[in-house]
C-alpha cells in the first residue's frame, strides 16, 4: 500500500494538483517553494506555501499541512480510502501541456537579460526595442537549467520529454536558442527556436505550429501584412505595423487559410525575395488560393534577395516599408 501510494504521489505532484484546481502560487524566493492565496480557508494575503521538491504543504493562516492525500481530505472532506480513490482516478488524467509549455515559455523569458550573446544576437537581427521583445516574449534557452526549473515545479522527465522540451539525454531541445512562443486562443501551443550559432537548426516542438501567429490580434483587420518568418514578424511589429501575422513557412495549412479567408479583407502577401525565387513562387500560388476564396491578395516585392527582417537591418525604415505596400502588385 505504502509503495502504491508513492508512486500515486510522484505520478501527480501536489503541485500539478492544485494548479489543475486552479490554484494560483508564486515564487517565494527559493527555486522548490511556492505562494498564495489558500484555498482551505478565507484570507487576503497569502500564507499557503507548496514545496514542489518535497511535494508538501503548509498554511500558516489555518495551521494545516501534509501531502497530497491530506489536501485531497481537508479540501473535499473525504476519509483516506476515499482520498486514495480519488486520486487514482484522477491521475489517469493526462498533464495539460499548454501549461507546461506556459511554464517553459516564462522561463526562457526570464532567462534573456542574463545572456549577452542572446541579447546581442538579437540586435543583429534588428531587435533593439526592450519593449518589442517583452511584448512578444521572447526569450532565450541557455541550456542545462530548464529540467531542473521544471521538475522542481512537479513536472516529470517523462511528460517533458514526450512534449519535445527535453531530448533523451534529458538535455535542454532549444539549447542556446532564442525562443519565441505560439499561442492560440491565449494558450501556448508551441515553441520556436532560432540558434544564435550556426552550429544549431532552427526548430519547432513537434506536434502542431497551430494557425497564424498573433491572429488574435489581428483578426478584425481588413488589411493583413502576412511574412514567413517569426524575425520578419518582429521587426514590422517594433517598426509600428500592427496588423501583421506569421505563417511560419510559406506554406499554409488548413486552418491558417480558413482565418484569411473568415471575412473580405486585403492580405499583402510578403514573403522572401530569394535567389533562386521560392518566396514569391510560393506568393504566387497562395495569392491564386486566396482570390479563388474571395480575398484580395497583392503581392509586396522587396529588394532582391531581402525579406522584411533584413530590409530593416540594412537600414530600411517605417517610410520605405509602406511605399513597398502601396506598390504591391495585385
Amino acid at each position: 500500500m505504502g509503495e502504491d501510494i508513492e508512486k500515486l504521489k510522484q505520478h501527480l505532484p501536489l503541485l500539478d494538483y492544485l494548479r489543475q484546481q486552479n490554484w494560483i502560487g508564486r515564487s517565494s524566493g527559493h527555486s522548490s517553494e511556492f505562494v498564495g492565496v489558500c484555498p482551505l480557508h478565507t484570507e487576503t494575503r497569502p500564507s499557503f506555501y507548496v514545496n514542489a521538491r518535497k511535494n508538501l504543504f503548509y498554511c500558516h493562516g489555518c495551521g494545516q499541512g501534509g501531502d497530497l492525500l491530506r489536501f485531497v481530505q481537508l479540501s473535499r472532506h473525504l476519509s483516506f480510502p476515499q482520498s486514495l480513490a480519488y486520486l487514482q482516478q484522477q491521475s489517469a488524467a493526462p498533464a495539460d501541456p499548454a501549461a507546461v509549455l506556459e511554464q517553459a515559455a516564462t522561463f526562457y523569458q526570464q532567462q534573456l537579460d542574463r545572456y549577452p550573446e542572446a541579447l546581442h544576437y538579437l540586435k543583429q537581427r534588428g531587435l533593439r526595442d526592450p519593449a518589442t521583445i517583452q511584448e512578444l516574449r521572447i526569450g532565450y534557452a541557455p541550456g542545462g537549467s530548464l529540467r531542473r526549473h521544471l521538475t522542481a515545479q512537479g513536472y516529470s522527465f517523462d511528460l517533458l520529454w514526450r512534449l519535445g522540451l527535453l531530448n533523451s539525454q534529458g538535455r535542454d531541445a532549444f539549447y542556446r536558442r532564442v525562443v519565441f512562443p505560439c499561442c492560440q486562443g491565449g494558450r501556448v501551443i508551441n515553441l520556436y527556436g532560432r540558434s544564435i550559432t550556426a552550429a544549431f537548426a532552427h526548430r519547432f516542438l513537434h506536434g502542431s505550429k497551430g494557425g497564424l501567429y498573433a491572429w488574435d490580434q489581428v483578426q478584425q483587420c481588413p488589411e493583413v501584412i502576412l511574412v514567413e518568418g517569426l524575425f520578419d514578424y518582429a521587426v514590422l511589429w517594433q517598426a509600428g505595423f500592427r496588423h501583421v501575422t506569421c505563417s511560419l513557412g510559406t506554406h499554409l495549412n488548413a486552418c491558417q487559410l480558413q482565418q484569411l479567408c473568415d471575412r473580405p479583407r486585403t492580405v499583402y502577401l510578403t514573403f522572401d525575395v530569394d535567389a533562386n525565387g521560392s518566396g514569391q513562387q510560393a506568393s504566387e500560388r497562395l495569392a491564386l488560393r486566396l482570390r479563388a476564396e474571395g480575398i484580395s491578395a497583392r503581392r509586396v516585392i522587396l529588394p532582391d534577395g531581402q525579406d522584411p527582417n533584413s530590409f530593416f537591418v540594412q537600414g530600411g525604415d517605417r517610410a520605405q516599408f509602406q511605399s513597398f505596400l502601396e506598390a504591391a502588385l495585385p
